[in-house]
């Protein structure tokens, strides 16, 4: 069956793949699993005023497109001292979406002067699932000859779950994996090890199987993955 991920960060569907690869076994070999950017859907504008909102409506709106079941998600890093800002504003803090670098030395400008004792945060992500009518009782596959066209298919179900990664803002970015704010955010949870100067790794110092044990979007997509198994069985 093919599912679609609301997305045109393709570092974000490589994440989400090791994921359901992960999470879902031999039923991962049924999936194929690819980007609304790779078919050229057009980005929805992101309305929602929270995490939740966002990923449904990111999720519906490429379902309603397709025909195909969706996965989105919503995601963004909450500092403490901000007032739970960046948030839902995250990938455009610094005023141009997508710009990692620009955004990271943002938000350090921001806390310079915040002792590391204050510099608390968290990674929040809200994964959600829309299912176009009639697949949830189709056997696997209709969804495969889905179109790009911009036919309104209904939505049969939706479902939204989230998860939280606590940890802490350091001073200079260490790593490169992952993106967005990871090299500045040390996750309080650790696998075991630490870099090569003795230091609690970054998630950007982590390797991606380390950092999906304990991400937010691990956790949201693993508490919806009751329904994408009902979904594929």
């Amino acid at each position: 069956m093919r599912i679609i991920v609301a997305t045109h960060n393709e570092g974000k569907l490589v994440e989400i793949r090791r994921i359901l690869q992960q999470d879902l076994g031999e039923l991962a070999d049924g999936v194929e699993l690819v980007s609304a950017g790779s078919l050229g859907l057009p980005d929805p504008m992101e309305t929602g005023t929270t995490f939740e909102e966002n990923a449904l409506l990111k999720a519906r709106d490429v379902a309603s497109r397709t025909g195909s079941p969706a996965i989105a998600d919503d995601s963004g890093l909450i500092v403490d001292v901000l007032g739970a800002a960046p948030g839902i504003l995250s990938a455009r803090w610094s005023g141009v979406h997508g710009d990692d670098g620009a955004n990271n030395a943002l938000l350090l400008a921001q806390i310079a002067d915040i002792p590391d004792a204050h510099r608390t945060a968290r990674f929040r992500c809200a994964a959600a699932l829309a299912v176009p009518e009639g697949l949830a009782t189709t056997a696997a596959g209709v969804a495969d000859n889905a179109d790009t066209t911009p036919t309104a298919y209904a939505i049969a179900a939706q479902y939204v779950q989230t998860g939280d990664m606590p940890g802490r803002i350091i001073r200079t970015p260490r790593g490169e994996q992952g993106f967005g704010y990871d090299p500045l955010f040390v996750p309080d949870d650790q696998p075991g090890r630490t870099n090569e100067h003795g230091e609690p790794l970054t998630s950007a110092e982590m390797t991606p199987a380390e950092k999906n044990a304990i991400s937010h979007r691990g956790k949201a997509i693993a508490a919806l993955m009751p329904s994408i198994e009902r979904l594929l069985q």
